[in-house]
C-alpha cells in the first residue's frame, strides 16, 4: 500500500454545504473519500480525452430493429471490431426498440471509435458511452 499523505483544502461555505450534501446522499463516510473518487474519475477522464493507453468502457445502444437494416449495420460494425468488445447484452424492451449494451476495451482510441461508429448510424434512437478505467493506472 502506498504511503498516505495529508494535505488540507480550503473551500467557501457556498460549495462545502452542498458537497457536504452530496456526500450524505452518496454515503461517503468521509470528505476525502469523495474527493478521492472525484481525483480518480478526474484523471480517467483525462486519460480518454488523450486517447492513450488502454481503456474500458460501456455502450449503450437504443434502436428500432425493423429500421433500414440497422441491426445488420450494427452487427456488421460490432465484428469489424470483434477484439475489443468483451460481451454484447441485447433486450427487446418492446416490438420495436432494443436496448443493447456493450463492453468494450483495449487501446482507449479504438475503443472511442467504435463507440462513435455505433453511436452515430442512422436509426440508432440514443448512445451513451461510459468511460472507466482498466484500474491498473489508479491506486
Amino acid at each position: 500500500m502506498s504511503k498516505l499523505t495529508r494535505f488540507g483544502v480550503s473551500l467557501d461555505e457556498d460549495l462545502l454545504e452542498p458537497f457536504d450534501a452530496l456526500c450524505q446522499r452518496k454515503n461517503y463516510a468521509t470528505r476525502s473519500e469523495a474527493i478521492r473518487d472525484l481525483i480518480r474519475n478526474s484523471l480517467v477522464e483525462e486519460q480518454w480525452q488523450n486517447a492513450r493507453g488502454k481503456g474500458a468502457g460501456t455502450l449503450t445502444l437504443v434502436y428500432d430493429h425493423h429500421k433500414h437494416d440497422l441491426a445488420k449495420r450494427l452487427m456488421r460494425i460490432q465484428h469489424d471490431d470483434h477484439d475489443i468488445i468483451v460481451t454484447t447484452l441485447h433486450v427487446h424492451l418492446d416490438h420495436y426498440n432494443c436496448l443493447e449494451v456493450l463492453v468494450l476495451m483495449g487501446d482507449a482510441s479504438r475503443v472511442r471509435a467504435l463507440a462513435n461508429r455505433l453511436i452515430s448510424c442512422r436509426g440508432v434512437k440514443h448512445g451513451a458511452f461510459s468511460v472507466t478505467t482498466t484500474g491498473q493506472d489508479l491506486a
